[in-house]
């Protein structure tokens, strides 16, 4: 796992997805939705930025029948323009979660530079983790996010009649704690507990004092019998017999 993937356990993710009017944005495509997630110590924060944008022409109906926003529904959003620093103040700084990241951030970038605004790159202002070449890692080809949704068993949990941007957004974030999950492990390396490290083992001294020992009492010791007598009465064999 390179250095981009490794995710220090308070640091802010942003999980992001969009929608575009097409796949090239040097061909003339724009994004039309953006949707965005807080995550912070693997759990959703309920923090989000999630708006529309208005393309400033008209989508083929292919493209419509895809995230489902129709030319009419987007024609009195806001232009990108509108929203752009707003959604920068959102991201800035922390680490972003995308499935096929070049595509989304390619797209970013494109919208940036149209503003001339001199706003740096994604990249500059983020670090990226792209949950595709994650994919290809733990399961040995890269995978769609639908793919990865019923593979981790979380294709359940968003409604996804459309594949709109908050949508997949936040279906992604919990994909991202399903492939991530072994990252959260028990520091189990040996420490005489001196060192500060909250996670470390603590060794016991054997001067320390002896546990107290309770024993049962006789009328919990006949509840206990009596029970192990109904358990051999249905033909089974008590594990602990005593």
């Amino acid at each position: 796992m390179n250095n981009e993937q490794v995710v220090k356990e308070d640091e802010r993710l942003i999980i992001l997805d969009t929608e575009t009017t097409g796949i090239n944005p040097r061909e003339g495509h724009r994004i039309v939705e953006v949707g965005c997630v807080e995550m912070i110590n693997r759990q959703l924060t309920g923090r989000s930025f999630h708006v529309y944008i208005n393309p400033l022409f008209e989508m083929d109906q292919e493209v419509i029948n895809i995230h489902g926003l129709t030319n009419d529904f987007l024609r009195d959003k806001p232009l990108f323009g509108q929203v752009a620093n707003d959604f920068i103040d959102f991201i800035k700084g922390a680490r972003l979660v995308i499935h096929n990241a070049k595509f989304d951030i390619g797209f970013m970038d494109h919208e940036f530079s149209l503003l001339k605004r001199n706003i740096p790159n994604t990249r500059d202002m983020c670090t990226v983790i792209d949950t595709l070449h994650l994919s290809k890692d733990e399961l040995g080809s890269p995978k769609t996010l639908d793919y990865l949704a019923r593979f981790y068993r979380v294709d359940k949990l968003v409604d996804r009649t459309y594949h709109g941007a908050l949508i997949d957004a936040q279906l992604l974030a919990f994909v991202y704690i399903e492939m991530t999950r072994k990252q959260s492990v028990l520091n189990l390396s040996a420490s005489d507990g001196e060192s500060g490290d909250t996670n470390a083992i603590r060794r016991v001294t054997s001067q320390r004092n002896k546990l107290k020992v309770i024993h049962a009492s006789a009328d919990e010791l006949t509840k206990h019998n009596e029970r192990l007598a109904v358990v051999a009465d249905k033909g089974s064999e008590p594990i602990w017999p005593k």
